[in-house]
């Protein structure tokens, strides 16, 4: 290790181009987008909680999805906005280690989000006389708290990896902060660090989609049993599920892909556009496929969008004269 090596205060992203006029533009739809996806998922989020009848596990799960959606954003958006109007692009070294903690936690929190829904689908397909007795209340406040806590876990070691690094260098060729890019700034030999790292990230991803390729294995064998009514019904309840999962796996593999290409290898605008799409696709994404694919939420929004247009105008009543 160099002794006179130091952690910089500072980082300093290089991948933001000068936009000249184009600036306003891209801040404006960069901003429409982020409206978008708090909106989507505020609307999700309020509709579950305040209708009794969405008070199930399948829609608390989709509620949570929904609320880590906008933790997702706020860890990435808000800087993002700031630094594409900014002739400037530094950050300081805290707030790099906390977004680069929200980043990681909001994927390691969907990952297993998804993987407790595939086990919700297991159960209500599989043994739907025994699903009440199974996924009662406390077994969902258990199912929520691992998909809380077991990415705090994994991902605490990169988050430590990162912050006890000496560092000789302070540049991320990136628009975020990530584990990757701080870590490949180090001033020591990281390989045995970086292989232990892959393979924990590599257990950590592949756990759960082995676990939901089995969850989906076994109800295609009782569906392959079952009446093609059964099967629709089953088709129509795993299916958001299914576009889900398979957008954020294919989001995650294209971040993991990315961070093993040095820049000057792939086009810069390629790689900015390929780094935001596990921030943009799946929080949007999300709201939209449960809002417009299960009836039950589409049907109370419905009602509600409904009633606020029926409510009739109350009349203004006028104070009688005195004269």
């Amino acid at each position: 290790m160099n002794n006179n090596s130091v952690t910089p205060s500072y980082f300093e992203f290089t991948l933001f181009s000068d936009y000249g006029s184009l600036r306003s533009l891209f801040f404006s739809l960069c901003l429409l987008i982020y409206m978008t996806i708090i909106s989507a998922n505020v609307v999700i989020i309020l509709t579950v909680c305040l209708d009794k009848s969405l008070h199930q596990p399948m829609y608390i799960f989709i509620c949570c999805l929904c609320l880590n959606s906008l933790y997702g954003s706020a860890g990435f958006f808000p800087r993002f906005l700031m630094d594409i109007l900014s002739d400037t692009h530094f950050i300081s070294s805290p707030f790099c280690f906390t977004q680069m903690y929200v980043i990681n936690t909001y994927v390691g929190h969907d990952v297993t989000l998804l993987t407790v829904m595939a086990y919700d689908r297991l159960v209500a397909i599989c043994q739907p006389l025994h699903y009440h007795s199974k996924m009662t209340l406390r077994k969902v406040l258990y199912l929520l708290i691992f998909a809380v806590f077991y990415p705090v876990c994994i991902f605490g070691y990169f988050f430590y990896l990162s912050i006890s690094l000496s560092l000789c260098g302070n540049k991320l060729h990136r628009i975020f902060c990530t584990n990757w890019s701080v870590i490949e700034l180090s001033c020591v030999e990281i390989t045995v660090n970086s292989v232990a790292g892959q393979f924990l990230a590599l257990i950590s991803i592949f756990t759960p989609l082995f676990f939901v390729l089995y969850t989906y294995l076994r109800i295609l064998l009782v569906c392959r049993r079952s009446s093609s009514e059964f099967r629709g019904k089953a088709l129509r309840t795993c299916l958001p599920h299914i576009v889900t999962f398979v957008n954020f796996c294919i989001s995650v593999l294209i971040e993991v892909s990315l961070s093993r290409y040095k820049v000057d290898e792939v086009n810069p605008n390629v790689f900015v556009v390929l780094s935001l799409e596990f921030l943009i696709i799946p929080p949007i994404n999300n709201p939209l496929v449960y809002g417009l694919n299960l009836p039950q939420i589409r049907g109370v929004i419905c009602r509600c969008v409904n009633s606020d247009k029926k409510i009739p105008k109350r009349p203004v009543h006028q104070p009688k004269s005195n004269y």
